[in-house]
């Protein structure tokens, strides 16, 4: 099958790129997966349905994708940096379980989240705990090419060895090292340099334990992604995906120790998604303060909702989040449904099979995959989306036909849509039936008066065969 030709984001060279696989028609993909200690809040949600929105993508254009997403259940510790201590023991302390407990309860609960969202699992979910062995054999790796040492029971990469470390976030090093005033661990030799494996010397109370040459002990949050990446994609990957607050450490050590153990590109397209802010703050954990997705359900809200809302910015730039712009997307998505319901009753009554795309449909799907495979356009997608809806060119099949290829890469489950009836105020029923009476009396200058002064309260009147239908128009969601 031919693949159509797809524009990225690189992270790493700043700039737009025509995407080419390593492997003709074949994408190896790794996307940064949960640490799996508390519940995923609806910032952490929008990097999962961007980078199901990407892999959807790719398989629409015609790749095989190999999809791979780690779960983080050890060595993550509470900051980005080596301090603190692990995530899965202030969890474990805090609701009175053990480790590996915390780890089982809040994957099932991010699944379960990705589930209501429509995110299809990856092709392979690979948990850290499990991958241990990998860690260690990549850890000798890099003691072979003289990129890692031992201090104080630790070991650690060595950044001075790596000429371009830093290259993704496009670090300064003689800045940083200049303003590292306080080594707040006295085994490196420099404060850039990073663990790749702690033992006990590190965190006596450490619960997750492993034998390992350097004495027991766990792996180092970077150390896993490189392991596993490499373990099931190979020394150099197509994409690899996350959050852009990886960006400076989480990535740019994997990066380093990947190429450190290989002397190969680890990857060769990064992408990432921005923040999800409310006000001038990115949602995230710390704060004490963020919102699941079961506040979104608890309040009536479809969860396809969220999914919807974030297609309504670039995946690469923040979106600010608020209540209104949930509910203007809740109201688009229940007004999309209604309107798919109507097409199927009219395609069936008037007997319009689905036949092959009309031209005014041709260039409607040629329209969405320009947007899609323009650096994934989704707000502009939508756009093409909303005019297929309105367009009176085509039949309710046609229609129908174009949503339910749509919805191959938006993943809103067009197929399963049910009408949901929509509460139409008694003001605006009143003046579409005193507008229905200036038709009858064929008073088109009263008919046109009332049909501008029921558009400007957000409502449109459809005349129909069976009488007039009164819905209400959809949201500008490109807004946000």
């Amino acid at each position: 099958m031919k693949t159509a030709q797809i524009t990225l984001y690189n992270t790493l060279t700043r700039r737009l790129e025509a995407f080419v696989p390593l492997v003709d028609g074949e994408v190896r993909i790794y996307c940064c997966g949960p640490t799996v200690y508390n519940y995923p809040h609806i910032g952490n949600m929008r990097t999962y349905v961007f980078e199901d929105l990407l892999v959807r993508t790719l398989r629409y254009a015609g790749y095989k994708v190999t999809h791979v997403m780690n779960i983080t259940d050890v060595g993550h510790l509470v900051s980005d940096a080596d301090e603190g201590e692990d995530k899965m023991l202030v969890a474990a302390r805090r609701e009175g379980k053990n480790s590996y407990e915390i780890a089982d309860f809040y994957t099932k609960v991010f699944f379960d989240h990705a589930t209501k969202l429509n995110i299809r699992r990856p092709d392979i979910v690979c948990k850290a705990t499990e991958h241990v062995a990998q860690m260690i054999a990549l850890v000798q790796r890099l003691e072979e090419r003289g990129y890692a040492y031992a201090s104080g029971g630790n070991i650690y990469f060595d950044v001075s060895k790596l000429p371009d470390y830093g290259k993704l976030a496009r670090l300064d090093l003689d800045q940083l090292r200049a303003g590292a005033r306080i080594e707040v661990d006295e085994h490196k030799r420099n404060p850039l340099d990073f663990a790749l494996w702690f033992t006990k010397s590190k965190f006596e109370a450490q619960e997750m334990k492993w034998h390992s040459p350097w004495g027991e002990g766990y792996p180092g949050w970077h150390l896993e992604c490189s392991a596993m990446a490499q373990t099931y994609l190979g020394d150099t990957l197509d994409i690899h995906c996350g959050g852009i607050d990886h960006v400076a450490v989480h990535h740019t050590n994997e990066i380093a120790q990947s190429e450190g153990a290989t002397g190969r590109p680890f990857v060769r397209y990064w992408l990432h998604a921005g923040f999800l802010v409310l006000g001038k703050d990115k949602m995230a954990k710390s704060s004490g303060e963020f919102l699941t997705l079961d506040r979104v359900t608890e309040r009536g809200i479809d969860p396809l909702s969220f999914r919807l809302f974030c297609m309504t910015g670039s995946y690469r730039n923040e979106l600010s989040w608020s209540w209104e712009a949930l509910e203007g997307a809740a109201n688009t998505l229940r007004r999309l449904k209604s309107q798919v319901a109507q097409w199927r009753l009219d395609a069936t009554n008037t007997n319009h099979p689905c036949t092959p795309l009309s031209l005014r449909a041709g260039e409607l799907k040629s329209a969405f995959e320009d947007e899609i495979y323009n650096d994934l356009n989704f707000a502009n997608a939508l756009a093409v989306l909303h005019q297929t809806a309105q367009d009176t060119a085509l039949s309710p099949a046609e229609k129908l036909n174009l949503f339910s290829l749509y919805d191959e890469v938006f993943g809103l489950g067009v197929e399963s849509w049910q009408a949901v009836q929509e509460d139409i105020p008694e003001t605006i029923q009143i003046l579409a039936q005193e507008r229905e009476a200036a038709r009858k009396a064929k008073n088109w200058a009263e008919a046109d008066r009332l049909r501008t002064e029921i558009a400007a309260l957000g409502y449109t009147v459809e005349d129909r065969a069976d009488g007039p239908r009164i819905i209400s128009r959809p949201a500008d969601l490109g807004k946000h």
